[in-house]
């Protein structure tokens, strides 16, 4: 589910691995491991005004079309030749803690607010590779544990300019999220408003946000890497009318150091 998670800020790798997925001339998928480690920067959750460091392991294992990735989950991809992909996961996401946290989405300003559980989900995504530069793509993340709702999100990605060493990527996208989806993350209800001091709201379904992040890697010789993402989100009046929404914009940026073999 799309929340200012501490693993859903690990960017680069996620969109790379897609985008040079299907942008690679038909060739099939190499198989791999990746392993690193993260420092992002990040609002404490979505609508925070408060910004917090923090760490995340980085790992992608790949056999063919199956893969092991630490933001994504459990999946395969499957490509046709004309360009066209599909994606499957089983991923699992952090939920919220009415809590300042380290390693997920929470702050001291939601006391009162309750926990969002930890929740198991499942992603389908299918895109398509119109040329080596522009990758469409549309998603769906569906809870399996919890009810907590639907979430879209259709996207396009530029690829401007890709070498055997270096990649850029900027990834824009439009964030969609049915009533119940929007009412866990962003509405207050009743008996929250009365142990928090928030006014009541129904966060109603539909648009709420755009996402919009630029990443560069780049690939050594001897197998290490490095990654750079700046990831700028901002919440439609579905989403910044709630009363726990301080702040409209959030940037969020990463900085990752890996090693493939």
């Amino acid at each position: 589910m799309k929340t200012y998670s501490l693993t859903r800020h690990v960017l680069a790798l996620g969109l790379l691995s897609a985008t040079g997925a299907a942008c690679a001339d038909d060739a099939p998928p190499a198989n791999n491991v990746t392993v690193g480690i993260a420092g992002v920067n990040s609002p404490r959750y979505s609508g925070a005004d408060k910004q917090h460091w923090s760490m995340a392991p980085v790992f992608q294992a790949r056999d063919g079309a199956f893969f092991v990735d630490s933001q994504k989950g459990i999946g395969y991809d499957l490509q046709a030749d004309n360009g066209l992909y599909l994606e499957h996961t089983l991923g699992y996401g952090l939920g919220r803690d009415e809590k300042d946290s380290q390693w997920r989405d929470g702050s001291d300003k939601l006391k009162g607010m309750g926990k969002i559980k930890s929740v198991a989900n499942t992603a389908i995504a299918v895109g398509w590779s119109v040329t080596p530069w522009l990758v469409l793509e549309g998603k769906a993340t569906l809870p399996l544990t919890d009810g907590q709702g639907v979430q879209y999100r259709p996207s396009v990605t530029l690829i401007p300019w890709q070498t055997a060493t270096d990649t850029v990527a900027l990834q824009m996208a439009g964030l969609f999220g049915d009533a119940r989806y929007m009412n866990t993350f962003y509405g207050v209800s009743a008996e929250q408003s009365q142990r928090s001091g928030y006014a009541r709201y129904d966060a109603p379904g539909g648009f709420y946000s755009t996402d919009t992040s630029l990443t560069w890697s780049h690939q050594f010789p001897s197998g290490w890497g490095t990654s750079v993402t700046a990831d700028y989100a901002w919440l439609g009046d579905h989403a910044k009318d709630s009363p726990i929404v301080s702040r409209r914009g959030g940037l969020t940026s990463m900085l990752a150091l890996t090693y493939s073999f």
